[in-house]
């Protein structure tokens, strides 16, 4: 999937670990003598699941996202409710939509039977996440491994810190920012939008608000006035909240960078996707977003590199946390 260049310039990435992640040392041979079978097993198990069911990418992918962006890339969002500590998994941006816990609850299994008390579910999530993108057509990075896995969830954490899909562009900037992540970070990691889908009650104002909102007034070819009644079809003023379209109508099940070429023509799904563009005063976002259309080999490199960055936020490594037995649960 990947060329020589993108090879070398992730070599790049990894002998720089260290600035990466800030503070602590993640490594991509973690497991080379612990458990020399952990990456094996998990990218078999992704690929069979994926030939099962496709949209587990976009799930897969949506998990170590959201783990990261509440409290660090530490698994908090695969612990079940246990008394006096709601789960992640029923805050707002996640109930009833986040999918793919039976698949890590397997391959946890699986790596238990293989190398007991050993690679971390944090670890999983990060593995998972990019075998589900390479296998979809996207880039494959090495990833830095090490994590060790949360005592607690953060319900309320959840709640604030994920984005909502009507999030203004100032607003996403902020939340990045809050994470480590720069402008360049944003646009390149919401080319994850790629692959996936939307419930209506999340694009619902999207398609429904002002006509020009985020064609700016420029539809000569009724592009966008098509893909509003495309959306406006599966999605009524009322009921219907829990129909889905795709991210990306072009190509839906493909890692690519037609997300890009969507959003200029105003025609990502989501509010999020589209002040991207129609909210950048400067222009120096649509620049970028303009190089991703046209140029899919930089928007690969870019995305490893960016979730490289990503799975380093507040990592807990050494004697920090602990490596569950089952990632439902912190060990008893």
């Amino acid at each position: 999937m990947e060329s020589m260049p993108l090879t070398l310039f992730l070599m790049g990435i990894l002998l720089n670990a260290t600035t990466l992640s800030g503070v602590k040392l993640l490594v991509h041979d973690y497991y080379e003598e612990k458990c020399p079978l952990a990456e094996d097993i998990v990218r078999h198990n992704v690929e069979v699941a994926l030939l099962n069911n496709p949209r587990l990418a976009a799930s897969l992918l949506r998990l170590h996202f959201h783990d990261c962006f509440v409290m660090g890339c530490d698994a908090s969002v695969l612990l079940d409710s246990v008394e006096g500590m709601p789960s992640e998994k029923l805050a707002g941006p996640n109930v009833n939509s986040l999918h793919g816990f039976e698949l890590i609850d397997k391959i946890k299994y699986l790596l238990e039977e293989e190398c007991p008390i050993t690679v971390s579910c944090a670890d999983i999530l990060a593995m998972a996440a990019r075998d589900a993108v390479q296998l979809r057509g996207g880039p494959r990075w090495e990833v830095l491994l090490g994590r060790k896995d949360s005592l607690e969830s953060s319900f309320s954490g959840a709640n604030l810190f994920i984005p909502a899909p009507n999030s203004s562009l100032e607003v996403l900037i902020d939340n990045f920012k809050q994470q480590g992540l720069d402008i360049e970070d944003l646009v390149t990691l919401s080319g994850s939008h790629t692959i996936g889908r939307a419930r209506c009650l999340n694009f619902r104002q999207r398609i429904y608000e002002a006509e020009d909102e985020y064609h700016h007034g420029n539809d000569r070819y009724k592009r966008y006035t098509t893909f509003r009644r495309i959306l406006r079809s599966i999605c009524p003023v009322e009921g219907r909240d829990n129909k889905f379209a795709p991210l990306d109508l072009q190509t839906p099940k493909r890692f690519d960078n037609q997300y890009f070429i969507n959003i200029l023509g105003g025609n990502g799904l989501l509010g999020s996707d589209n002040v991207l563009t129609s909210q950048d005063l400067d222009g120096k976002i649509t620049e970028r977003v303009w190089a991703y259309a046209s140029n899919e080999k930089l928007f690969f490199a870019s995305f490893a590199k960016s979730m490289i960055k990503m799975g380093n936020i507040n990592v807990l490594t050494g004697d920090e946390g602990e490596i569950r037995r089952n990632c439902r649960f912190v060990n008893a």
